[in-house]
């Protein structure tokens, strides 16, 4: 068979890509204790920069942000001139980046994040979950419910972040709004009760998120802004009333702002079509993810159905993934003692096909 659709170009808003095989954001666990990105993440970019578009790992626009053990940040002039390093690798090879801005919320543990970091989320309801950390699994603390005064800090501090990351070499930025983390928890109606205009109703529940979309849009430009969504994803104790309801509002809403893509994970497991929802309500350019072989992407991109497709273990274990497709090779499999922290072992010594 051959992948003339996933080979082929696209341009997503201001960004080109030279093919449609994305590699997906994926937490790695390997910054410094500062949350700077290193020559380690240096190599491992670059040996992927034949992908059509790197999705970096998370990173946090705020020390309260973080949530998670030895993540990058994006809030100082020092993270951006690390990442720098990084995106400048990547583009050496003819590739490129956008970062995905993730703030936790309250998901997180005080062993993951700097002293006296904050919990902040839209109300002050734990996550039931346990959080990896130094110290091993430890439960979540109940966080602060945000006044209006931080909600628009935090929101300023998304902003702060894009313009770090364009000036930092990424062509974009995407708003992670899944996986339980803070965009998520505004939207949801088991995380979000509050009584003012960020809660109760729909309209009130998405405000958040359309809010720091457009202040982003307007910072580093509307084509150049991904948001990535999974409707009704469970993860971090995440629940809403009624997540086919939501997410279509909230893809009607994000249209007014015509953004460089929309990531949706489909998660057959929810039990709800995500990419359909996704067709019927979002007028742009939609990359898809979660466990796509090479020939079922080539054919969702060919019908129409999507116009990417985004890849994450794959890439870590294949570095040239995409040359990998083109031949029809047998992929190498993932060390998963070394998926999470560590150093270079499980992260930038998996070889080449040509090795």
């Amino acid at each position: 068979m051959t992948l003339d659709a996933l080979f082929s170009p696209i341009t997503l808003g201001a960004i080109e890509l030279p093919n449609r095989i994305i590699m997906a954001p994926m937490t790695r666990s390997r910054a410094t204790d500062d949350d700077l990105v290193t020559d380690l993440h240096v190599d491992y970019y670059r040996q992927r920069a034949s992908a059509g578009l790197i999705i970096s790992e998370g990173v946090h626009p705020s020390l309260d942000g973080k949530g998670y053990n030895r993540t990058p940040g994006l809030f100082l002039p020092e993270h951006a001139e690390a990442w720098s390093k990084v995106t400048a690798a990547v583009k050496a090879e003819g590739g490129q980046m956008v970062a995905q801005l993730m703030h936790c919320g309250r998901v997180g543990h005080p062993d993951n994040k700097a002293p006296g970091a904050r919990f902040l989320a839209p109300s002050a309801i734990a996550c039931k979950d346990k959080i990896f950390t130094p110290n091993g699994m430890q439960p979540m603390p109940e966080p602060e419910a945000m006044t209006l005064d931080e909600i628009k800090e935090v929101q300023a501090q998304y902003v702060n972040s894009a313009i770090l990351a364009i000036q930092a070499g990424f062509a974009g930025v995407e708003l992670h709004c899944t996986s339980g983390y803070l965009p998520a928890q505004f939207l949801s109606t088991g995380t979000n009760q509050r009584e003012d205009n960020y809660g109760g109703s729909l309209a009130n529940r998405l405000r958040f998120v359309l809010e720091t979309v457009a202040a982003i849009s307007l910072a580093v430009g509307h084509d150049r802004v991904g948001v990535r969504i999974c409707p009704a994803n469970p993860f971090n104790d995440l629940h809403d009333d009624d997540p086919k309801e939501t997410f279509a509002a909230l893809m009607q809403g994000l249209n007014y702002y015509n953004l460089a893509y929309l990531h949706v994970i489909r998660m057959n497991s929810t039990g709800l079509d995500s990419l359909a929802l996704a067709r019927e309500n979002f007028k742009g350019y939609v990359i898809a993810n979660d466990s796509y072989s090479a020939e079922e992407a080539n054919e969702a991109i060919a019908d129409g159905r999507v116009d990417a497709v985004s890849f994450g273990r794959p890439f870590i274990a294949n570095p040239d993934l995409p040359a990998r497709f083109q031949a029809g090779a047998e992929l190498a499999r993932i060390d998963m003692k070394t998926l999470y922290g560590g150093e270079a072992e499980g992260f930038t010594d998996y070889s080449p096909m040509s090795a």
